[in-house]
């Protein structure tokens, strides 16, 4: 055995060796990198995780530093809350609230839409809406319900009405019924509730050599052709008002379906709600049909007649472009849809199915939702970070992955991010999906992050009271969300 004397000196000579190594080092210009701290920190005591890092950029942005601010991280696979930042605060969504009415879809209707109601009694066919909006639909058109009606054999078809929430939503904005984004909700949409105008090229003619230049007027297109009687183009200083949007060229007045377009220099598309009506629906599914329709009240005998509903297009079809393109029609019907599945089916209320999807499914979210309409356009909506966060954890454990991501906008794809969250390539990698939520000062996003170590990440970014332009905080949210990627 060593004596101690020896063991002393083994140990001296130990130590004399490691600082020989470290002075070498340092005389090389090398210092031991420092220690690299943890993404996530979790509190021994409480359990609770945080970001520290994150928390930091956040609270020296020069940016987020002017306006409201929420943020929210959850592990999407198991709902673990990742950090929180004013997360249980209410902020306006703006149309992140699609992601509910996303939920209330997959929760209530089947894989097709249900297109209309039916039953047949001699000689007639009596059906009625249920909200579909894609008869005859310029994006998501639906020949189901149109090729069903127009082949009946009955010689008379006989549309009923169901009562339906008013035309536009609580809070809307008056003064935007003249934009294609806010078509009023009915029972039965034809065309998607829109007029589209198709502008040609100015035509230049020139008789021969020498003679003077003619331009021809600009012609447009109307579809439906029903409308092209009640469109004409405008005289002379033609200005609806001193805030008129330069941009857009075509007009109505807030009570009238008489469109006036101011001719342009170049091709030109647009697209305006139309003032809905009992007696328009009527000509337009007749002309549309080619065969007379009627209009009568639905009473079905309980005993003698069957009511059936017709199926139409796949779900994931009309949820892919309400959120890709964020559509408020097609998520305002969506919901209308919905009700169908719930309670009396006498009406077509999105009401109806908040209360019941709060009650039931949603029941132990976070933070109770102020949640009014299906699109978000209102400013009544409320939700908290922590709460959208949830939701979107639940779409994760409700769908297979690749199908959930397949139905949101995705970054560098079609849609809204088709400008962000990629990296370029090739081959482009995309890095989240999601959904964005923008209202005059506020500029939101919702969705999932993946990360470079393969994690998914469920994230909701809210920003309120932004002033001015909010490109700004576009950038600083892709800059931290891409340092989440990086980091976890």
């Amino acid at each position: 055995m060593l004596s101690s004397v020896a063991i002393c000196r083994a140990r001296r000579c130990g130590a004399l060796l490691v600082l020989a190594l470290l002075s070498l080092t340092t005389a090389c210009g090398q210092t031991p990198p420092p220690a690299v701290p943890p993404a996530v920190v979790v509190d021994s005591a409480t359990g609770k995780a945080d970001m520290p890092w994150l928390r930091q950029l956040l609270d020296s942005s020069a940016t987020l530093r002017r306006q409201q601010v929420g943020v929210s991280l959850a592990d999407a696979a198991t709902g673990a809350p990742l950090f929180g930042y004013n997360e249980a605060k209410y902020f306006t969504p703006a149309s992140t609230m699609k992601l509910l009415t996303l939920y209330a879809g997959l929760t209530l209707l089947p894989d097709s839409l249900p297109s209309l109601r039916y039953f047949s009694r001699g000689d007639t066919l009596f059906f009625q809406g249920t909200g579909d909006p894609t008869f005859l639909h310029g994006d998501v058109p639906s020949r189901r319900a149109y090729a069903f009606l127009a082949s009946r054999p009955e010689k008379i078809l006989a549309y009923c009405d169901i009562a339906c929430v008013p035309a536009y939503g609580p809070s809307w904005a008056w003064d935007d019924f003249n934009y294609y984004f806010q078509p009023e909700r009915t029972a039965f949409p034809v065309f998607g509730n829109t007029v589209r105008f198709y502008a040609a090229a100015p035509v230049v003619q020139r008789a021969h050599a020498g003679a003077a230049v003619k331009v021809l007027p600009q012609r447009v297109r109307v579809l439906p052709r029903a409308f092209a009687p009640l469109t004409g183009p405008a005289g002379e200083g033609f200005r609806l008002s001193p805030d008129q949007d330069d941009e857009m060229h075509v007009f109505r007045a807030p009570l009238e379906n008489h469109f006036t377009y101011v001719p342009g220099s170049k091709r030109w598309v647009d697209e305006v709600p139309y003032r809905t009506s009992r007696t328009l629906l009527l000509r337009l599914l007749g002309d549309t049909l080619r065969r007379a329709i009627v209009g009568t009240a639905w009473r079905p005998h309980p005993s003698r007649d069957s009511i059936r509903t017709l199926r139409g297009l796949r779900a994931d079809s009309l949820y892919r472009r309400m959120l890709r393109v964020s559509d408020n029609f097609l998520a305002e019907q969506l919901l209308l849809m919905t009700s169908t599945q719930v309670g009396y089916r006498d009406s077509l209320s999105g009401q109806r199915t908040i209360r019941y999807i709060l009650k039931n499914q949603l029941k132990t979210l976070p933070d109770r939702p102020d949640w009014v309409d299906g699109s978000g356009l209102s400013r009544l909506n409320l939700l908290t970070p922590r709460t959208l966060t949830a939701v979107l954890c639940r779409l994760h454990q409700q769908l297979p992955e690749p199908r959930l991501l397949s139905l949101l906008a995705a970054g560098g794809g079609p849609g809204t991010l088709r400008r962000r969250y990629f990296e370029p390539g090739p081959p482009k990698v995309t890095w989240f999906w999601g959904k964005t939520g923008t209202l005059t000062h506020t500029c939101n996003l919702a969705g999932y992050v993946r990360c470079k170590s393969g994690r998914l990440v469920a994230v909701t970014f809210f920003n309120n009271s932004i002033p001015g332009d909010d490109q700004a905080t576009r950038n600083a949210m892709q800059r931290l969300l891409g340092e989440v990627r990086a980091r976890l």
